[in-house]
């Protein structure tokens, strides 16, 4: 048998985009010589992110359905057409022994182009909700990686693998309150730490919360890490600068993020799958905060599955203004439910998912 060659598509966000990376990786560490390519979506992060891991990457016009802003779609089909032409093109080109879709634009076309040609396909399910493509997709997909349980409402129970989702390198051996990590932050010992995370784009509500709540978090003597995103960053600075708050330390974006795990007492984030599924990795107690802006409403039943574990806290976007920072300020003090939480969210961590998923595109190769 010669080299094995694998597809991987989809991406959009961050979500998407560390678990097909983390994929590929433990591809590449089980088959050494195998070729790997990534499809995305033209413009999107991952035509930045995926080159910088040091893969190779093509993108495709494909774009997402706009449900709210209906003229927004005239581009819609001719787009689609032009991304299933491309990715007939790209599949056949490069011939997969198997293609590897992780949710997101480009690997609709992509999974249908490979299923129509009989190359065998993976579908990684990151949320507790599938999408409306992996619903379609999974109809025909040889596995289907789940990170939740109950997910035969959406696919045939048969190809349905439990793995979990992968992570990103680096979180697995995180150490309470290292010296490096305070000092990375400026944060003294003794001191209790809140980490507030919106994504790498950012979460507005999350902000918003913040910004309503300056005079209380400096009145707190709490440490606040706050990553606003990159759309908020250069506004929310300027707005500090005439109301300074010594003890928050104001982020665009935390290239360390095990760091940041590792001081934070509690943790605020909107409820990707990408995230929780970190949460879970550093057994973090959390506020889960669920976008509203989000297809199928997904991260509301992400959130929903963790809080009836007992094992986050759920604040709707709606309530969060008010209420978000004055209930995590109550819960810090109330230590016994935050390890309760803590305990609760790390046992539904999965630290083999990578190795799971990749054995399971391993037995489709040696079919």
């Amino acid at each position: 048998m010669g080299k094995s060659k694998f597809i991987v598509s989809g991406g959009g966000t961050g979500g998407h985009i560390f678990p097909a990376l983390s994929i590929a990786d433990g591809l590449r560490s089980r088959f050494p010589d195998c070729e790997i390519l990534f499809v995305g979506a033209e413009g999107k992060m991952e035509m930045e992110k995926v080159p910088a891991a040091g893969y190779r990457i093509v993108g495709l016009p494909v774009a997402g359905f706009h449900r709210g802003e209906i003229w927004r779609n005239l581009l819609f089909i001719p787009r689609l057409i032009q991304s299933m032409l491309k990715a007939r093109k790209v599949v056949k080109d490069f011939r997969p022994d198997v293609a590897i879709g992780v949710g997101g634009y480009a690997s609709g076309p992509v999974l249908r182009v490979a299923e129509s040609l009989g190359i065998p396909t993976v579908l990684q399910e990151q949320n507790s909700f599938a999408g409306v493509t992996n619903k379609i997709l999974g109809k025909k997909a040889n596995k289907i990686c789940v990170a939740y349980d109950n997910m035969e409402r959406f696919f045939p129970a048969a190809k349905i693998v439990f793995t979990g989702n992968p992570i990103r390198g680096g979180l697995s051996m995180i150490t309470s309150k290292s010296d490096e990590a305070k000092e990375y932050f400026g944060v003294s010992s003794g001191q209790k730490v809140i980490l507030i995370v919106g994504g790498s784009l950012g979460a507005r509500v999350l902000n918003q919360s913040v910004l309503a709540n300056l005079e209380l978090i400096g009145k707190s003597g709490v440490t606040v890490i706050w990553q606003t995103g990159k759309y908020y960053y250069k506004d929310i600075q300027a707005q500090m600068i005439t109301n300074p708050v010594s003890n928050i330390r104001l982020m665009e974006f935390i290239p360390r993020m095990d760091l940041a795990y590792s001081l934070a007492d509690l943790v605020i984030s909107r409820a990707g799958a990408g995230t929780i599924s970190e949460l879970c990795a550093v057994g973090a107690a959390a506020i889960l905060v669920p976008s509203p802006n989000v297809s199928e409403d997904h991260q509301t039943f992400n959130a929903r599955s963790l809080a009836d574990k007992y094992a986050a806290v759920m604040i709707k976007d709606s309530e969060a203004v008010k209420e978000l920072l004055p209930a995590a300020l109550e819960l810090l003090e109330n230590n016994e439910k935050c390890l309760t939480l803590s305990a609760n969210i790390k046992k539904l961590a999965t630290p083999s998912a990578t190795k799971d998923i990749v054995d399971v595109i391993a037995a489709l190769l040696n079919k």
